[in-house]
């Protein structure tokens, strides 16, 4: 990453991110759409609803603001996300809600971000969370292939993947990135994933610092 973490808190002023296992804070990045999508301009959408899995009234709710091409997110999304679905969301304890957090870290923060929006507006939040999860798995390969891999990834789902490509490409969703970037500056996140349970920020991201927060919270 071209800006290093000590830059980017420098440029911050020093604030304190995720502790020992936060680090995505900056960079840069490119590709081109499949040569098959020509779906015209866009529209642009400013609002959706919030990507979350679970139900409305469960007694604790999980807020994780992440960044598509954060190696951090995509360790957390891979790794800690399913045992939080599974162990809590699935019984009814846990709402597991999403935040776009771009930083960037290249380019495809926000791209990515917008086709994942075109998914949501076009299914639902399972599909969402399906198809991020998949770009996480490919995130190596975003800034060369980022628009083949979108458009592979929404085929697979039964979606048009030029339309989502070409949400990336137009980051016809950018508004609604940016104002959740704004809501996760106004509750303090400096690094991502930033995770929150009930509310509280918690210092690092790991399954265990998770699941004793979320324990902690239960009746």
């Amino acid at each position: 990453m071209p800006t290093t973490r000590r830059s980017y808190l420098a440029a911050i002023g020093g604030a304190t991110t995720l502790g020992a296992t936060a680090g995505c804070l900056g960079g840069s990045g490119g590709s081109q759409l499949p040569e098959e999508c020509d779906v015209g301009s866009l529209e642009t959408v400013s609002s959706l609803p919030r990507p979350a899995l679970g139900p409305e009234d469960a007694p604790v709710t999980v807020d994780v603001f992440e960044d598509f091409t954060c190696s951090h997110c995509r360790d957390f999304t891979l790794s800690v996300a399913p045992k939080i679905k599974s162990n809590y969301v699935d019984a009814g304890d846990v709402r597991y809600r999403f935040f776009d957090f771009p930083i960037p870290v290249s380019n495809w923060s926000w791209l990515a971000a917008s086709a994942a929006r075109a998914v949501q507006d076009r299914s639902d939040a399972e599909t969402f969370f399906s198809f991020s999860e998949r770009v996480y798995e490919n995130q190596g390969r975003l800034d060369d292939d980022g628009y083949q891999i979108v458009f592979d990834i929404a085929s697979d789902l039964g979606l048009d993947g030029c339309t989502v490509a070409a949400a990336a490409e137009q980051e016809s969703y950018r508004p609604v990135a940016e104002q959740d970037r704004e809501t996760g500056s106004d509750r303090g996140v400096t690094g991502t994933p930033a995770v929150y349970v009930n509310g509280e920020l918690l210092d690092n991201y790991g399954w265990e610092r998770v699941s004793s927060a979320i324990d902690g919270q239960l009746p």
